[in-house]
C-alpha cells in the first residue's frame, strides 16, 4: 500500500503535475481562517479538560507498558523481527493505537540496549502526539531529542520517508549520529544533509529511510529542485514527467523524493520566527557600476537630516523621504544632466537616485554592525535575530546588502538575481503529514493551527520543576544595568561559586557585558555570532562551578547544559536575561536553561528604560516614564510589567503581519508565474 493510503490523504489533496509526491498547498477563504484560528488558539485548549488528553496519554503509556516484560525477555535478533511483523499492519490499519503502542515498546527497549536511554512515559507520550500530527510542547531539557525516535521509527517501519528538521547543521549532524545505532539496529538507514555537500551526497542523504537537516538545508534543496526544471516547472511538463522513469526527470535527477513526514525540533523558531521573510534562491551578477552607485548615495543621504529630509520608522524598518528630503536631493543634482547621463553613459536617474539614497538612508539608520550583522573575513554576515547565528549565505535583496558592504567599506558582492522563491507557510505545508516539537509555542497556538494546521498539545514535565525566579528590575539606563549585571554576577559566581548564563539580544550588548565583567576581573567566556565554532561545547560547560557564560540569543539551543559536581547542592546555574525580546516564547526560551529535569536554578531579570524593545515599539511610555525612572534609580514593577507588555504585544503585532503580508505577496507571485505556464 503507497503511503499516501497509509496516511489516507484524500487524491483531491495531493498537488496534481508535481515532479514527486506532496500536498496540495492551497489558501483557505478568510472565513475559515478566521475559524481556524478560534479553533486552535481559543477552543482546543480550552476544550483540553473534556478532550480527555491527559487520560489519552496515561492510556496509551500503559499500554506500551503492558508490552514492557514481553519486550525485554526478546534477544536482538527477536527484536528486530517482531518489528518487522508490524509492519504490515501499520501499512494496512495506520497509525492505530495498538500497533504504534508495540512498535513504541519495542523501541524503547532497543534505545536501552543500544545508546543507553530508556523513555520516559512523558515522552512516549509526545512520541504518539507527534505521530498523530501535532505540534508537542515540551519544556526545556525534557528530551525532544530522543522522543522524535518513537515516530521517526515508527513511521519508517510503515515505509514513510521521514524528515527531522533542526534549526542548524550542528544539532543535524550531532542528532543523527547519536540516533543512528537505533535506527540501523532495526536495519533503517540514516543520514544528515549539511551545507557543503554535493548534489549527489545531498540526493543519497534524502533516500534513506530517515534524514536530518536544517530548516534552511532543507527549504533550499526544494527551490533548487524547482529551479532545475527551469521551463518545464509548469503542471503540463511535471504532468508528462511524471509518466518517465526517476532517472530522466529534471536532468540528473531531483534531490528530494517527496513532502512526506516531517518532525520539525524547534518548530516555534522554524514556523514563526523565521518565516517572515521568504527563502530565495538567487545567482550573483556582476558588479561593474554598482559601486560609484553605492558610494554616491551614501554621500547623498549623510546629507541628509533625520525628521527634516526623512523619517524613520524603528519598529517596521522603513524609512520614507520626506518632500523637503525630495526637494533637497532635487537640488543636490542636474537633473537634466543626470537625465542625459542616464541615457548616455549608464549612469542613474532620478528616480533610481531617490531609491538608491532610501537604501542607503536604511543601510545608515537602520541596519547595524554587530547588532544586525558581523564583519567576517571582510565579508558582511547576516546574524539572525531569533538565535544570534550568523547566516553566511544570505543576503539582503534589493540591493541593500551591497549598500550596507558599501558602508563598512568591504569589497561588493553582486546584485542577487532571483530564480525561486517560497516562504516557510507554504513549504511546511505541502508534507503529507507535518508534526513539530519546540519548548515554547503556546502564545502563538492559534497562528500556528491557522497557517499549519497543526493543534498544540502540551506534555507535564517529568519531573517538578525547582525553578526560582528572583528579583525583576529595570534601571533608568543601559549603563546602570551593566553595573546591575555585573553586579549580579560578581555575588552568584565569585561570592557563590555558582555558574552563570547571561543571555543578551546581539553581539553588541554581549560585548559590552563583557567590558563590564572584564572591569571586575571576572573571568567569563562570550558565545556570539563571532565566536560561536565552539558553542555546543561552551554551552555544555556553562553548568560547571564559577563558570560566566555571556551568550546571545542563541545559548547553544539543543545542547544540554549539565551540572557540574556539587553545583545543584549550591543552587544550581543561575539565569540573567539583561533584555526582553520581541516575543515572551524567547524569553521564556532563555530562562528554560536552567532548572531542568528537577534540577534548582534561578533566574534575574535585569533590563534598563532605554532598551531597544521599549524605544522601538512604546517610545510614547518611554518618555513618560523616563522621570519616574530617573527619580527612583529604575521603575516600579507594575509599570515595567505595562512597558513590557505593550511593547512586546506591539512587536509581536508587527512580526505577524510581516508574516502574513510575505506570505500573501508570495501566493501572488505563484499565481502570475503559474499563469505564465512557467510554474513556481
Amino acid at each position: 500500500m503507497s503511503s499516501t493510503a497509509l496516511l489516507q490523504v484524500r487524491p483531491t489533496d495531493l498537488a496534481p503535475g508535481r515532479p514527486y509526491v506532496e500536498r496540495d498547498e492551497r489558501e483557505a477563504p478568510w472565513h475559515d481562517q478566521a475559524v481556524l484560528a478560534l479553533w486552535y488558539g481559543v477552543l482546543w485548549p480550552a476544550l483540553r479538560p473534556l478532550r480527555g488528553e491527559a487520560w489519552q496519554r496515561r492510556a496509551f503509556a500503559a499500554r506500551v507498558e503492558t508490552h514492557a516484560r514481553d519486550v525485554a525477555a526478546l534477544d536482538d535478533a527477536q527484536l528486530r523481527q517482531r518489528a518487522l511483523t508490524l509492519r504490515h499492519g501499520l501499512r494496512s490499519g495506520g497509525f492505530a493505537f495498538a500497533p504504534v503502542a508495540e512498535c513504541f515498546a519495542l523501541v524503547r527497549e532497543a534505545a536501552e540496549r543500544v545508546i543507553g536511554k530508556r523513555h520516559y512515559p512523558t515522552q512516549l507520550a509526545a512520541g504518539w502526539l507527534l505521530l498523530r500530527g501535532t505540534l508537542v510542547e515540551m519544556a526545556t531539557g525534557e528530551g525532544k531529542t530522543l522522543a522524535a525516535t518513537l515516530p521517526a521509527l515508527t513511521a519508517a517501519l510503515a515505509g514513510l520517508p521521514v524528515h527531522i528538521i533542526t534549526v542548524n547543521d550542528y544539532l543535524a549532524e550531532r542528532d543523527a549520529q547519536t540516533m543512528g545505532p537505533l535506527y540501523e539496529f532495526f536495519g533503517l538507514r540514516t543520514a544528515a544533509v549539511v551545507h557543503g555537500m554535493t548534489r549527489e551526497q545531498r540526493r543519497a542523504a534524502y533516500a534513506c529511510h530517515i534524514c536530518y537537516a536544517s530548516n534552511k538545508e532543507l527549504a533550499f534543496d526544494y527551490l533548487r529542485d524547482r529551479a532545475a526544471l527551469g521551463d518545464r516547472a509548469s503542471p503540463l511538463h511535471l504532468a508528462v514527467q511524471g509518466l518517465r522513469s526517476p532517472q530522466d526527470r529534471g536532468g540528473s535527477g531531483f534531490v528530494l523524493r517527496g513532502l512526506v513526514f516531517a518532525i520539525v525540533d524547534e518548530a516555534d523558531s522554524v514556523f514563526i520566527d523565521e518565516a517572515r521573510t521568504p527563502l530565495i534562491l538567487s545567482r550573483t551578477t556582476e558588479v561593474e557600476a554598482l559601486q560609484l552607485d553605492c558610494v554616491d548615495a551614501l554621500a547623498r543621504a549623510r546629507n541628509l537630516q533625520s525628521g527634516e529630509h526623512f523619517e524613520l520608522d524603528l519598529p517596521r524598518r522603513r524609512v520614507k523621504l520626506t518632500q523637503a528630503g525630495r526637494d533637497a536631493l532635487e537640488a543636490s543634482m542636474d537633473l537634466a544632466g543626470t537625465e542625459a547621463a542616464a541615457a548616455n553613459d549608464g549612469r542613474p536617474g532620478s528616480r533610481q537616485v531617490e531609491e538608491n539614497v532610501q537604501r542607503a538612508l536604511a543601510a545608515l539608520w537602520l541596519y547595524a554592525r554587530d547588532k544586525d550583522y558581523v564583519l567576517i573575513d571582510d565579508k558582511v554576515q547576516i546574524v539572525d535575530g531569533s538565535t544570534g547565528r550568523v547566516m553566511p549565505d544570505r543576503a539582503w535583496e534589493q540591493g541593500l546588502h551591497q549598500m550596507i558592504e558599501c558602508k563598512e567599506g568591504v569589497p561588493l558582492s553582486g546584485r542577487r538575481e532571483t530564480l525561486a522563491r517560497i516562504t516557510y507557510q507554504r513549504l511546511f505545508r505541502r508534507y503529507l503529514r507535518l508534526a513539530g516539537m519546540t519548548g515554547t509555542a503556546s502564545e502563538v497556538a492559534a497562528e500556528i493551527g491557522r497557517t499549519y494546521g497543526l493543534p498544540v498539545s502540551r506534555v507535564p514535565l517529568h519531573r517538578p520543576s525547582r525553578r526560582r525566579s528572583l528579583s525583576v528590575r529595570c534601571l533608568h539606563d543601559e549603563a546602570a544595568k551593566w553595573r546591575a549585571v555585573a553586579d549580579a554576577v560578581e555575588a552568584i559566581a565569585t561570592a557563590q561559586g555558582r555558574p552563570v548564563l547571561v543571555g543578551t539580544r546581539s553581539v553588541r550588548a554581549s560585548e559590552q557585558v563583557s567590558t563590564a565583567l572584564q572591569a571586575r576581573g571576572i573571568a567569563h567566556r562570550v558565545l556570539n555570532a563571532k565566536h560561536d565554532l565552539d558553542e555546543a561545547q561552551l554551552i555544555a560547560q556553562a553548568g560547571e562551578a564559577t563558570r560566566v557564560t555571556v551568550a546571545t540569543n542563541m545559548a547553544g539551543r539543543g545542547t544540554d547544559i549539565l551540572l557540574g559536581p556539587g553545583v545543584a547542592a549550591m543552587g544550581g546555574l543561575h539565569v540573567i536575561l539583561t533584555e526582553y525580546n520581541e516575543s515572551r516564547r524567547i524569553d521564556r526560551q532563555l530562562t528554560g536553561r536552567c532548572a531542568r529535569q528537577g534540577d534548582p536554578g534561578t533566574v534575574q531579570t535585569l533590563v534598563a528604560l532605554d532598551d531597544e524593545i521599549f524605544v522601538a515599539h512604546a517610545p510614547r511610555l518611554v518618555r513618560w516614564l523616563g522621570p519616574l525612572a530617573r527619580w527612583l534609580g529604575g521603575l516600579p514593577r507594575p509599570a515595567l510589567a505595562l512597558l513590557r507588555w505593550w511593547a512586546q504585544g506591539h512587536a509581536e503585532s508587527l512580526n505577524r503581519l510581516a508574516r502574513e503580508s510575505s506570505l500573501k505577496q508570495d501566493r501572488r507571485l505563484a499565481q502570475v508565474l503559474a499563469f505564465s505556464g512557467r510554474g513556481e
